[in-house]
């Protein structure tokens, strides 16, 4: 029979996609309902999304159950402890790769709204970019976090163990013990367990209010999660039906929440990328660096989740969870901001209750009294530099040293193997930056550093980014990088470098006069030997770190 909504306004063509949907075996009756893409970015090589299939096929029955037509469509999933042979890839190019994903799905198949599931570091953030880039009814679906192994008697925290691999490889820690950790520190499904990146967005993506309630502390193995991912098939119906779009609710309102918790949870210092980019993309225009140091400033860090304090989050699960920390923060919080339940912020988390007030505190006894996350500025940052503050041991907070320059990755490793690096040097791991090398991650070599006893008594200053596992005195992010001729980029060896964590500066102790002749001098030229177009196309048009390395 003709169908006068689908053969508006395209006429034939709307008639010949109605014909192919109906060729798959769909009813007239079921093609008449809202088209709903379920955007999964399920595969089987990344642990923290290995289990969203079943997720999905809930929320596809939430959606069918509420009068919707679901169809699930995949997005990459890239987890970053599994990328060996291109790291490149990974965070931002993949990140920002996701969002077109995002785009080019609901776009080019003109749904009417969508539910996305996502676990890990760069696809969360995606997609979110993505809610934020086309603005139709969308929610998000987090995969929940890994639960903690039992060994010798005990649960672990796998920080640790990772540890003891880097002490293994100095002959200070035993082989067959550290091989026996390795097999069984994590467990099949889920994000790592501690606030690395994947959590952090997890979390983030509440507080922002594109996730149902309690999402971001549910171990991916429960039966809560599945419980969830059907509430969210319901829930994108009535979002769809009261006309509540993604930018409704990702609000500068929003982004202040995600922030916030972000900082009184000492998150992943890799949000500095994401949530500028959700922002922007979400068109939010605003130096949100500067809204991270205000945050950082009025918010104190009121639980300490590992690396930067001993719990994991299935311990910060069993003392009250996501709702109970933005209950306990709600003085400092957007309580008025609109989620994707329909209700405020506030309203979501209105019955929450804290458990264990040693794990989850207050804001009247707090783990420390600034934020957990600082912006540095200074003549070696001028528009700012980034610190994990809360993994950082207090003795370092005030640090002078010679720098050691490295224009590559790989000129660092090849130093440090060398024992080159002594304690005491300011490293400084420049050329990283999305310009340089993607946002190559810092991360790795300051773990190294870390194993052979260096990390308490030397700084790694680069313009790449880090991991939300990252301790020690590791400021990252800076910017402008060094590939745009910054002060980064006239470092010499043996200049001193000045930290001083509690007034947030890092400084070059070098003249002006002095930088203004190193900078006629500087040039560079990227390296475009071996990198494929996909790359080069991420290093010609992604913009500042400042602003989430967006396209531009």
């Amino acid at each position: 029979m003709w169908n006068e909504k689908s053969a508006m306004p395209y006429g034939v063509a709307n008639e010949c996609r109605r014909g192919l949907v109906r060729g798959m075996g769909y009813t007239e009756g079921e093609y008449n309902r809202p088209l709903v893409a379920v955007i999964n970015s399920w595969n089987e090589y990344n642990p923290g999304h290995v289990h969203l299939r079943a997720l999905a096929e809930r929320v596809k029955q939430g959606i069918r159950e509420a009068g919707g037509l679901p169809f699930e469509m995949m997005t990459t999933g890239i987890c970053d402890g599994m990328v060996l042979k291109s790291p490149r890839y990974i965070e931002l190019p993949s990140r920002n790769s996701i969002a077109d994903e995002v785009e080019l799905i609901a776009e080019g198949n003109n749904f009417d709204a969508m539910v996305l599931l996502s676990t890990c570091d760069s696809i969360v953030p995606g997609h979110l970019m993505g809610c934020a880039r086309l603005d139709i009814p969308a929610l998000l679906v987090t995969g929940g976090y890994m639960p903690m192994p039992f060994l010798d008697g005990k649960y672990a925290n796998y920080v640790e163990l990772t540890n003891h691999v880097g002490q293994t490889m100095q002959g200070q820690y035993d082989k067959a013990k550290s091989q026996r950790e390795v097999e069984r520190m994590y467990m099949p499904c889920g994000a790592c367990g501690v606030m690395t990146t994947a959590n952090s967005m997890c979390l983030a993506a509440e507080a922002m209010g594109m996730a149902l309630p309690g999402n971001g502390t549910m171990p991916a193995n429960g039966s809560e999660l599945l419980q969830l991912a059907y509430c969210a098939g319901q829930q994108i119906m009535w979002l769809l039906k009261n006309g509540i779009t993604a930018r409704k609710v990702i609000t500068r309102e929003a982004i202040q929440n995600a922030i916030a918790l972000t900082i009184a949870m000492a998150g992943s210092s890799n949000l500095f990328m994401h949530l500028p980019a959700i922002a922007n993309e979400a068109g939010l225009h605003e130096k949100w660096w500067a809204e991270f140091d205000r945050a950082s400033r009025a918010i104190p860090q009121i639980v300490a989740a590992s690396p930067s304090g001993p719990y994991h989050l299935q311990q910060i699960d069993a003392a009250g969870g996501s709702r109970a920390i933005l209950k306990n923060l709600l003085p400092v919080l957007q309580g008025n901001a609109l989620t994707c339940t329909g209700r405020t912020l506030a309203e979501n988390v209105a019955d929450a209750k804290v458990y264990d007030s040693e794990i989850i505190r207050d804001l009247d006894h707090p783990v420390s009294r600034e934020g957990a996350l600082f912006v540095l500025y200074g003549s070696l940052a001028p528009d700012g530099a980034i610190i994990k503050t809360a993994a950082c041991p207090k003795e370092l907070y005030q640090f002078r040293g010679p720098a050691r320059c490295f224009d590559t990755l790989e000129a660092a490793f090849a130093a440090l193997n060398a024992n080159q690096i002594q304690p005491g040097d300011a490293c400084v791991l420049r050329y990283l930056g999305p310009k340089g090398a993607f946002g190559t991650t810092a991360y790795v070599f300051q773990k190294e550093l870390l194993g052979r006893g260096l990390g308490k008594s030397c700084a790694i200053i680069t313009d790449g980014r880090y991991s939300g596992a990252t301790s020690g005195l590791s400021i990252g992010y800076l910017s402008p990088e060094a590939a745009l001729g910054s002060p980064l980029a006239l470092v010499q060896d043996g200049d001193s470098i000045e930290i001083d964590i509690e007034a947030r500066r890092i400084d070059l102790q070098v003249p002006a006069e002095e930088l203004a002749r190193r900078k006629t001098a500087w040039s560079w030229i990227p390296d475009n030997a071996g990198v494929p177009p996909f790359l080069r196309l991420f290093r010609k048009n992604a913009g500042s770190l400042a602003n989430g390395a967006i396209w531009e």
